[in-house]
């Protein structure tokens, strides 16, 4: 009784524990929505600077290329070559998807080493990266599980389920628990890494201003393209699973 007792008398305490946030937020209240606003400030500003770069790089295009023609070029040849070697035959008609994904995640994991977001003063809350947020992280990775659905109901029809009954109809449950466990390993992955990217650069700053935070933001320029390449791999090769076939 005392040990129920003492439970119940901590109940509050995990209530409050279970509404800690990392970070200050402010909401858009649409409708019956509380939706993040920082996250739409800052999303839309990577989304400004995606579309300007390339308006500007497609604008006049020439036979011999200028060297801003030349460096979005080398972008698409990467992309087109994470999308070949992983989903193989009939690779290109996904190139936008892939390249859509890489594009913002790695323009938005930049903008959190890069753009002082924080020096923006706001009422209630802060600003910070798009992918610093989870509820960004998670509509990237539900996406990512659509298009790889769609890709194989495309292609198989209903008979893309049988998948999950092989090599032995015994594997079922493990198949259908592994199809959870994709969007939720690419959306903490990606959440994870550039949250302890910013919170270090952070704290860096707040003890050290002067010269230690420059090795940690390059290092978190690195470490943020890096995780742009590994979500667009990694979304590439779980379509490139759907389209193969299954023997």
């Amino acid at each position: 009784m005392n040990v129920l007792s003492r439970s119940i008398s901590n109940l509050p305490d995990l209530y409050d524990l279970a509404v800690v946030e990392v970070g200050q937020h402010f909401y858009w209240q649409i409708g019956k929505f509380q939706v993040h606003g920082q996250v739409l400030i800052t999303s839309w500003v990577v989304i400004g600077i995606l579309l300007s770069s390339t308006t500007i790089a497609i604008r006049n295009p020439q036979n011999i290329p200028t060297r801003d023609q030349n460096f979005f070029e080398y972008v698409l040849e990467f992309i087109r070559d994470i999308s070949k070697t992983q989903i193989g035959e009939g690779y290109g008609s996904w190139v936008p998807f892939i390249g859509t994904l890489f594009l913002f995640i790695f323009v938005s994991n930049w903008s959190g080493v890069l753009l002082p977001w924080k020096i923006v003063k706001l009422p209630h809350g802060e600003l910070a990266a798009p992918t610093n947020d989870i509820n960004t992280t998670v509509a990237l990775a539900l996406l990512t599980s659509a298009a790889y659905f769609y890709a194989g109901l495309s292609k198989k029809g209903i008979g893309y389920f049988s998948k999950y009954i092989k090599p032995t109809p015994i594997l079922l449950p493990i198949n259908i628990l592994e199809d959870f466990t994709k969007p939720l390993s690419l959306s903490f992955r990606l959440f994870g890494n550039i949250l302890a990217d910013e919170l270090v650069v952070v704290v860096l700053v707040s003890l050290v201003p002067s010269v230690v935070p420059i090795p940690a933001m390059l290092l978190g320029l690195f470490t943020s393209g890096i995780q742009a390449i590994i979500f667009a791999t990694l979304a590439a090769a779980y379509i490139g699973e759907s389209l193969e076939d299954f023997h």
